[in-house]
């Protein structure tokens, strides 16, 4: 009995140090958790005036210490540091997605990160039709009435270098999308449509901004198919024969106005464009062409005829002769 008793008050005495340093370990151990966790909850937390119901715009082309100082003037994160951080560990520092994103509630750093890098924009895109044909100063008006902080004149002289190459299609852009994204995802389209008839296009023997110029003539002066490639033909045949193309689409580019019905006076304007007083092609497109007339650019149809003109019964009334065309001019009347 006596033994018994010395050997649990030794295992006492041996166990109760112990037992008390891990009870210390663990206390310094939960008290470092719960300050990891505080800081990763201030850190990461939105800050107090987060502009709830705002509408914050990523701009094209900045760089993300620029977008991660502009999301802290604008309160939706509190440490920028801390963003490009995240960012570049999760090697995504290249990816974040301009436009306009909208902050409905207060959403913490590693939401709008991921937001941000997704593309998750919370506004629904606007859908914008071009129809063929449209110019660029038209286009600029359709996109400053339908998106917000484009101004048309803004647009007009950003694209009018890709007059022709801005391929006419149904369009979906996110509010605060910019000029430059616009127009990139146009050419690009324009791109691949030139890519289905490139085949055509080389064995026609002409360059392809000559092809676009043509079709953008034939778009504003023929309305289907057949007319396209008989219009085409016409044209292609004046050009060979040294005459001017004389084509009245023309005058409604010039004076930047829808219809282009000109007045003798306006046969006489000084442009380059004017296809009365200059002999060949314009210096370039009028309009934006759609696939049709691309393709009625390439494929002409072979005819004999030198006139054309679209009477008020909706027809096409075409001739050989200038006797002939004066004589179809009686269903202008």
């Amino acid at each position: 009995m006596e033994f018994l008793s010395r050997f649990a008050s030794a295992l006492r005495s041996s166990h109760t140090p112990s037992l008390a340093r891990l009870s210390r370990e663990w206390v310094i151990a939960f008290s470092l958790s719960i300050i990891i966790v505080a800081s990763y909850l201030i850190a990461f937390a939105p800050p107090a005036d987060f502009p709830a119901g705002s509408t914050v715009r990523i701009v094209h082309g900045d760089s993300v210490p620029e977008i991660a100082e502009g999301l802290a003037e604008a309160h939706v994160i509190a440490h920028p540091t801390l963003f490009r951080v995240m960012l570049r560990f999760a090697g995504t520092s290249g990816s974040v997605r301009s436009g306009a994103y909208l902050f409905e509630e207060p959403e913490n750093l590693l939401t709008v990160a991921y937001r941000l890098v997704a593309g998750d924009y919370g506004l629904p895109p606007v859908r914008m039709t071009f129809v063929e044909g449209v110019t660029v100063r038209e286009a600029a008006l359709q996109i400053a009435g339908a998106l917000d902080d484009i101004p048309a004149g803004d647009f007009s002289q950003a694209a009018r270098a890709y007059e022709g190459y801005l391929f006419p299609d149904t369009y979906f852009f996110q509010q605060g999308v910019d000029i430059d994204a616009i127009i990139m995802v146009m050419r690009s389209n324009f791109e691949k449509k030139i890519a289905s008839i490139a085949d055509a296009v080389d064995a026609s023997g002409r360059p392809l901004s000559e092809i676009v110029i043509m079709a953008s003539l034939i778009e504003k002066e023929a309305r289907t198919s057949e007319a396209r490639r008989m219009v085409s033909g016409i044209l292609w045949n004046r050009i060979e024969r040294g005459m001017p193309l004389q084509v009245d689409a023309v005058f409604g580019y010039i004076f930047e106005r829808a219809t282009y019905s000109p007045s003798f006076a306006d046969l006489k304007v000084d442009s380059p464009y004017n296809t009365y007083t200059h002999v060949g092609l314009p210096p370039g497109p009028i309009c934006n062409p759609g696939l049709d007339a691309l393709l009625a650019a390439v494929h002409p149809a072979e005819t004999n005829y030198l006139y054309y003109l679209t009477g008020k019964d909706g027809l096409m009334h075409y001739a050989t002769t200038y006797a002939g065309h004066q004589a179809n001019q009686r269903y202008l009347k």
